[in-house]
């Protein structure tokens, strides 16, 4: 009141006023003030709490911000390394691809100039590069043992070793199309099938492979039928300096000196071996003539089958009458002399 000029004001009131009056309006006067008093010390100490929640939750700010950074840089980072990784496996599948491919190209190139040599080679004339059992007995002399030489049926081809067909000139002969036999065959060229009950095949069947293959044995002789139907018989040479291992019990086995099929004593100079028996049967050359027919029958079927000649189907036609022809003079009991 001194500083503001209201002690002046109220001075001469005072005066006027007696000294117990102006006791009680000092003591108003202190308890305001002291009031005021109180009220500025709370209002620091609320200041000082309020400045210190805001020191603190600054620090809270700043502590979320350095996680925060740390995190996104952990993020980019983890990103970075699968990005890597990607990249990496397909470099390494691309480069597998590539690889893939090159192999795809390979065999690709080796099938076609393996269609190529089969398409070339049908029974009555073998190309020899395909059919390696057919050159010179002179070029496997040096092979120690049994040559062997199993049934393929990647190509269709069911290989006979040391096998010779007779060299016939069909264009010297009159010939003169069977229009039944023609009519069966062009409808199983049609959908070129291996069941024995289509009419193609059931007359084949009837008049030349059941025949060719009836030998004196009944039952390994169908079991030398099934084995050519299913593309699993080899044949194979006999060494002559090897010594006959025949068991006791398999003594229908035959041996170097008796067929196995007809029963007979006959110098044996081939083997067979049915499907993936252990067991090997000993053929005369006739028995090996007959079953060789057989299969060189078979062997032009599964190509036609296959898609493998490309023939006129008049040209397929009559390699199949040459194939009935060589089973019926095999079944006769003839034979070329290499055999």
């Amino acid at each position: 009141w001194i500083r503001t000029g209201i002690w002046d004001d109220t001075l001469p009131t005072l005066r006027c006023l007696g000294k117990q009056e102006f006791r009680s309006v000092a003591s108003l006067d202190s308890r305001h003030c002291l009031r005021i008093v109180i009220s500025c010390v709370l209002s620091l100490q609320e200041l000082k709490l309020k400045d210190e929640e805001c020191e603190r939750l600054s620090k809270v700010r700043e502590q979320l911000e350095q996680e925060l950074e740390e995190l996104t840089a952990s993020l980019f980072e983890e990103a970075h390394k699968m990005v890597r990784e990607a990249n990496t496996k397909q470099a390494a599948s691309e480069k597998q691809l590539r690889e893939a491919q090159g192999k795809i190209d390979m065999l690709q190139a080796e099938v076609t100039a393996l269609k190529t040599l089969v398409i070339t080679s049908t029974p009555s004339s073998p190309n020899r590069e395909l059919h390696p059992q057919l050159q010179s007995p002179t070029k496997t002399a040096f092979r120690k043992g049994h040559g062997r030489n199993k049934s393929t049926s990647s190509t269709g081809a069911m290989t006979v070793a040391g096998q010779s067909a007779p060299q016939e000139s069909v264009n010297s002969e009159f010939k003169e199309v069977d229009s039944i036999l023609f009519a069966e065959f062009q409808a199983w060229k049609e959908s070129p099938t291996l069941d024995k009950l289509c009419p193609f095949l059931k007359r084949i069947y009837h008049e030349d492979v059941g025949p060719c293959l009836d030998f004196t044995k009944h039952e390994l002789s169908e079991l030398v039928q099934a084995a050519v139907e299913q593309n699993t018989l080899t044949i194979e040479p006999v060494a002559t300096q090897a010594l006959p291992v025949v068991k006791v019990a398999a003594i229908e086995c035959g041996g170097p000196k008796k067929c196995a099929l007809s029963g007979l004593s006959r110098a044996c100079k081939h083997r067979i071996k049915l499907g993936d028996s252990g067991n090997y049967y000993y053929i005369s050359p006739s028995c090996r003539a007959r079953i060789t027919a057989v299969c060189n029958f078979f062997t032009y079927i599964r190509y036609i089958q296959q898609g493998l000649v490309r023939q006129d189907v008049e040209l397929m036609y009559w390699e199949v009458m040459r194939l009935r022809k060589e089973m019926s003079i095999a079944k006769l009991g003839f034979y070329p002399s290499e055999m």
